[in-house]
Order: structure tokens, then C-alpha cells, then sequence
């Protein structure tokens, strides 16, 4: 079976609960934004400029936040839990088109994001990475 990319870096996956929820927020950001644009090179070829407009409308502060608004009943104790951590956690950084509130309940999205991603939960980070999308792409629509 081939390592996939932390794990061929020596990374442990119980080492999720060890990083803080920025540095959580900081990973998932990146898995969230891989995913949304593998999934819109999925649906064909696009010149850049609109594949950047399309990824920018699930990667926004505004749509994660809503997203994981969403998400809420579907999430697991644990995972409420990872979320509050991000969401509550005080950052240094802004979001450039969201207020205060909506750029933290995003944060909050990514941290759990990263710590799905870390903990190796692959199934679950699926899941609701799919569950978000649909959220969001009916949102927009």
C-alpha cells in the first residue's frame, strides 16, 4: 500500500489532538481548497481565471461558515468540539470580505478540516468535505 503524503513525511496520525486549532485551520484551509479544486477540474476543462472564480465561491469565509452551520447536527461530539477550538481561537489574521464572526466560524471549519485530515479519518473528512459542497453549490445557485 502506497504512504500517502504525511505519512511518507514520518507524520503520526495521534497527533492531531497535539496541534493548536490555528495550526489545524492552517492545514485544512489547504485539504479544503484541494478538494473544491479537484472537484471543479472533475467537472472539465476551464480556462484558469474561471476555474479561480468558481473555487472562490467555496472557499470564501461567508460559504464555510455557512457551510459548517450546516454541518452541525451531522457532527459527532468530538468534532463539535475540534470546531468550537478553531472557531474560538484568537487569531492575529482577518479575512479581507467577512466580518469578525463569520471569519472565525470559518476557522473553526478548517481546524476541523485539518483535523480530520491529520487524524487519517479519510472516510468522514469525505463525507462532510462532500456534504459542504453540495451545501454550498446549492447556496449559490
Amino acid at each position: 500500500m502506497e504512504k500517502g503524503i504525511s505519512e511518507a513525511l514520518g507524520y503520526m496520525p495521534e497527533n492531531a489532538k497535539s496541534y493548536s486549532p490555528l495550526a489545524l485551520a492552517y492545514i485544512g484551509d489547504s485539504v479544503h481548497t484541494l478538494y473544491i479544486r479537484t472537484r471543479i477540474m472533475a467537472a472539465g476543462d476551464k480556462k484558469v481565471n474561471e476555474l479561480h472564480k468558481l473555487c472562490s465561491r467555496f472557499v470564501k469565509a461567508k460559504a464555510q461558515s455557512d457551510a459548517i452551520h450546516a454541518l452541525l447536527p451531522l457532527l459527532t461530539e468530538e468534532e463539535e468540539s475540534v470546531y468550537k477550538r478553531g472557531r474560538n481561537a484568537k487569531s492575529y489574521t482577518t479575512a479581507k470580505n467577512a466580518d469578525v464572526t463569520t471569519y472565525r466560524h470559518a476557522t473553526g471549519f478548517e481546524a476541523l478540516i485539518g483535523y480530520l485530515y491529520l487524524s487519517k479519518n479519510e472516510e468522514r473528512l469525505n463525507f462532510l468535505l462532500e456534504r459542504s459542497y453540495e451545501f454550498i453549490n446549492t447556496e449559490e445557485e
